[in-house]
């Protein structure tokens, strides 16, 4: 009897059992119904991208999906050459990587997502489907209804020092801008630098926006280095001020903000809506892949461009 060769995206390394997972709620997940693996899965994909394809697809849910781990596990290839790989994958529609908000009120953070899909889906496909994780992330921070005749609970005992309860609350505008150096070190600031940009951000929360809005759009695409980010944080807020919007136009104070799942661009990182950064990658990146290796618009499944669009893919995966 004939002997059966694997495909060579079924042919991946051994899954390392000291392979790092993420931290709870980071890292991978599958985005679309897990059907059976089978000698097909990426076979339109040149050898790089079956073997990369091949292993996050049998990474586990949770998994780490930063570029250096990825590298470690897979020594044939750097870490520019995952990165290439992961950009190429984004194109045929395999991956995106996100940020979602989580947590509530003050204390909301970033959390970095890469969903999988071993079936290749179109831009509508993964617009769509963000659009419904967008609907779970938003009702799982509604705060649960009081039970009926449930117990109050009893209130946390205070350790605050009585001398402290005249000191002033920090405005969320205070608070937005003192917390941007968690999420990246390059925007760290004093309290004094808080302090200067504080007016600049209430301006923008009294335009309407939540400190999510004002946190994103002050992180997103930050460039490799930052000398000053006082200087930088000030001139953001002065060139990326939002309209004024008329009165009785925005949503209540006591409604349950939006919480909208953006998409990170796969090569550069930029934050975008799911519509704005097609293939999962933002305009500029997605001219300059295009002026070295080619048109990376997606082809129709099956459509007369499809060699065509596999080997733009090809020269995108080998150019490293």
């Amino acid at each position: 009897m004939a002997t059966q060769h694997p495909s060579p995206a079924l042919d991946t390394p051994a899954l390392s059992p000291a392979y790092p997972m993420a931290n709870p709620g980071y890292g991978k997940r599958v985005a679309s119904e897990k059907l059976p693996r089978s000698t097909a899965d990426f076979s339109l994909l040149p050898i790089r991208g079956r073997h990369v394809a091949g292993f996050i697809d049998h990474l586990p849910e949770g998994a780490s999906m930063s570029v250096k781990q990825l590298a470690k596990q897979l020594p044939l290839y750097g870490q520019q050459a995952i990165s290439s790989a992961l950009t190429a994958l984004s194109v045929a529609g395999h991956l995106r990587r996100v940020r979602c908000p989580a947590g509530a009120g003050d204390e909301t953070r970033w959390v970095f997502r890469t969903f999988w899909s071993r079936t290749a889906r179109d831009n509508e496909w993964w617009t769509t489907f963000l659009a419904a994780e967008t609907s779970t992330e938003t009702a799982t921070i509604k705060a649960p209804s009081p039970t009926p005749n449930a117990p109050a609970p009893a209130p946390a005992p205070t350790t605050r020092p009585a001398a402290d309860a005249t000191e002033p609350t920090p405005s969320p505008a205070y608070l937005a801008l003192a917390r941007l150096g968690r999420n990246d070190h390059r925007l760290t600031l004093s309290a004094d630098d808080c302090a200067t940009l504080e007016p600049q951000a209430t301006q923008w929360l009294a335009r309407g926006v939540s400190t999510d809005y004002l946190t994103s759009a002050l992180t997103a695409g930050l460039p490799a280095e930052i000398s000053s980010p006082v200087g930088f944080l000030r001139r953001r807020l002065t060139d990326k001020m939002p309209p004024r919007l008329p009165a009785g136009s925005t949503s209540p104070a006591t409604s349950t903000p939006t919480r909208r799942i953006l998409v990170e661009c796969t090569d550069c990182g930029r934050l975008g809506r799911p519509e704005a950064l097609p293939d999962g990658l933002c305009r500029p990146c997605r001219e300059t892949h295009s002026n070295g290796a080619g048109d990376l618009t997606p082809a129709p499944t099956g459509g007369p461009d499809v060699k065509a669009h596999m080997a733009n893919l090809r020269d995108l995966l080998r150019s490293v």
